[in-house]
């Protein structure tokens, strides 16, 4: 078995089976584990875990992840397909160069975790 370096944020979900649903609009796959206690998703290599946190406030949370990806603007437009708000929680934030030289949009749960999706210009 070939071992592969792979960074997976684990994120707080105030419902894993809400969020599981969330997730699915954007395209993941996932499966409650452990008597639904824990939740893994998937989208090709990206992947996302989650932990209940039954009392998270979503304006108070602080989670959040980066996802280097290879296509961030093919990436957007299939996630763009959820039509999600550009504010609030949840929200889909625009595509667009960053200082930082890196080409990114945001996204944010329903649980207030910020996750960020980018590739290197």
């Amino acid at each position: 078995m070939t071992v592969i370096d792979k960074s997976i944020p684990v994120l707080p979900s105030r419902s894993l089976r809400r969020t599981l649903a969330f997730y699915e609009r954007l395209g993941f796959h996932g499966e409650l584990l452990a008597a639904d206690t824990y939740a893994i998703l998937n989208r090709g290599q990206l992947e996302l875990h989650f932990f209940p946190h039954p009392d998270l406030r979503p304006d108070e949370c602080y989670s959040g992840c980066y996802m280097r990806v290879a296509d961030v603007d093919a990436l957007y437009l299939e996630l763009s397909t959820a039509r999600l708000p550009t504010h609030g929680i949840p929200r889909m934030e625009p595509v667009e160069d960053k200082p930082w030289s890196m080409r990114e949009f945001a996204l944010l749960d329903e649980d207030g975790n910020l996750v960020k999706f980018g590739q290197e210009l």
